[in-house]
């Protein structure tokens, strides 16, 4: 339980401090962050709650977004990667976790390209995020999301990327639901060894709903055999914070206490003796 973080996907509906209240009623010591509900009340306000709840800041979700190709919507993508990355040190995350961003408009069939300033841009904010105290998670998504969200589509690509850096300034995110599928996801996983940033958990439901991101479920609900997973991520040495991310709309819909004691519950059955 003291490695159990509610990621704040996972019940939308509550506010940043009704998250943490939330956590704290059921026993948990860290929660996922997200930049939208911290925006609501303000950075300051925020990062006084969280400091005031007791709680650890596994994560910060989301920067990224740097695959547009040129001109003012490329520098307005890197300022606001600075932004997330102020926003991460204030709230004393662990990690602030990148979703690189797709095919951009301006270049909407470059893959090659878009992986290239995928890289470019961790060039540029690497830096920063290390004298900031930041480690950024590069967050490799399933490949159906390749066109829309993210380029990095394996974990051995975000490696590749990740490993032309300090391992303080950029690391992983090994994320059940994204690299389930992958035949060397178990040799990538001990590759990333002194990498993981972040874990997180969520099975991988069937059929696929038509709104492909929402078919992420309450683990065990799935075709994820986590075990494997989690003994490699344990044997690569990540002792962090293991979040349970959700996007799902009946989950979203339901009452969170019910789906936090639910992700408890779970938790206890399917991970915690390993």
């Amino acid at each position: 339980m003291s490695r159990l973080s509610l990621n704040q996907q996972t019940t939308k509906s509550w506010t940043l401090a009704e998250a943490l209240d939330g956590c704290r009623r059921h026993g948990l010591e860290s929660v996922g962050v997200w930049r939208e509900p911290v925006a609501e009340v303000g950075l300051d306000e925020a990062a006084r709650l969280v400091r005031e709840s007791g709680l650890r800041v596994s994560s910060l979700c989301r920067g990224g977004f740097v695959t547009a190709a040129a001109g003012p919507e490329r520098a307005r993508a890197l300022a606001d990667n600075r932004a997330a990355i102020d926003e991460a040190a204030a709230l004393g995350a662990a990690s602030l976790v990148l979703v690189v961003g797709g095919l951009p408009a301006d270049a909407p069939r470059d893959l090659v390209g878009a992986r290239q300033r995928v890289a470019d841009a961790l060039g540029e904010l690497a830096p920063y995020a290390r004298e900031r105290g930041v480690l950024l998670a590069l967050e490799p998504l399933h490949p159906m999301f390749a066109a829309d969200r993210a380029v990095l589509s394996t974990l051995g690509q975000a490696l590749d990327l990740a490993e032309q850096h300090p391992a303080e300034a950029v690391g992983v995110v090994v994320d059940t639901y994204h690299v389930w599928w992958d035949p060397q996801v178990l040799e990538q996983v001990a590759r990333a060894a002194g990498r993981i940033a972040s874990f997180q958990l969520c099975d991988w439901l069937t059929p696929i709903p038509a709104e492909a991101l929402m078919g992420r479920g309450m683990p065990g609900d799935g075709h994820i055999d986590f075990a494997p997973l989690v003994d490699a991520v344990l044997a690569a040495g990540y002792a962090g914070d293991v979040e349970v991310e959700l996007f799902n709309r009946e989950i979203w819909a339901a009452d969170p206490d019910e789906v936090v004691a639910t992700m408890v519950e779970r938790w206890h059955a399917l991970l915690s003796g390993r």
